[in-house]
């Protein structure tokens, strides 16, 4: 009775495992899955920015420029700027239609020295600490509330001076050779600002032309995906957007060529500047 009732049992088992099928693939034979690669970042580019209003007479010149010792090695410089025909803390009239970042302070100056990242001025005036001792270039311009910078004649000044030993601004003779100042981008992108980064740049003592200077663009994406570089040469004096950027950080060196290519040599020629984007806060 009980052979019986072991042969029924495994006759049972034996017909369950068979209704089950097996699990293991006939040799030879691989499990098929569908992968998707991810389709690859854009390359960064450069595209037009739209015509920006323009400001007749808009005009800024030094006025003082003081400086009083801090300590033994450095003096606090003060500069104060006469604007004319702009106003400063306005919004610029197209800045709801421009598509880059805008400055929720309005219209201001972009404060430069030699080639540190500019402060934006919404009074026009500013203090700065330098060392004793030390030579400078100061760039300040009239920027629209959107950062670009308004490129009319007087719309901009240089100021080259010294701090001597003492702490006392010596002012020296104005530059004659070429130079380019970098402006944006600058700091910090955040969501919608990311699509459309302004590049702009302020040249002085020379014209870009396809057969004169020339400012080069090296573009260097955050985390060098699709490229680790890429170069723009621009002949044109006006602004870009760049385009295509990963978030993370990114930089852009500046540099003013000749009509050889050639880097120009002489102050204020070359900057380097590295910003962040990111998709939403906070910032990394």
């Amino acid at each position: 009775m009980k052979m019986h009732y072991f042969a029924l049992a495994a006759a049972v088992l034996t017909g369950t495992l068979s209704s089950c099928g097996d699990s293991t693939p006939p040799a030879g034979d691989t499990a098929k899955t569908d992968t998707v690669a991810p389709a690859p970042r854009p390359q960064p580019a450069l595209s037009a920015v739209s015509s920006s209003p323009e400001f007749p007479g808009a005009a800024i010149t030094i006025g003082a420029v003081k400086a009083e010792p801090v300590g033994k090695d450095s003096a606090k410089v003060s500069f104060n700027f006469n604007v004319k025909n702009y106003d400063l803390k306005m919004q610029t009239a197209d800045n709801g239609t421009k598509q880059c970042n805008n400055s929720a302070q309005g219209q201001h100056i972009h404060f430069i020295m030699d080639a540190m990242p500019y402060k934006a001025l919404y009074e026009p005036k500013n203090e700065i600490t330098l060392a004793n001792g030390t030579e400078h270039y100061l760039m300040a311009f009239l920027s629209r509330s959107y950062h670009e910078s308004v490129k009319s004649q007087g719309a901009a000044v240089v100021y080259h001076f010294r701090i001597d030993e003492k702490g006392r601004v010596q002012k020296m003779d104005d530059p004659k050779t070429p130079m380019v100042f970098y402006s944006r981008p600058k700091g910090d992108y955040l969501g919608n600002d990311t699509a459309n980064l302004l590049l702009d740049f302020y040249v002085w003592n020379c014209n870009l032309a396809p057969d004169g200077y020339k400012v080069k663009a090296d573009v260097y994406p955050a985390g060098g995906v699709p490229v680790e570089q890429v170069s723009f040469t621009l002949d044109k004096w006006e602004p870009r957007f760049i385009n295509n950027l990963a978030t993370g950080k990114s930089k852009i060196t500046l540099t003013l060529i000749d009509k050889d290519g050639k880097a120009v040599e002489g102050p204020c020629t070359s900057a380097t500047r590295e910003f962040n984007l990111a998709a939403q806060e906070p910032m990394k």
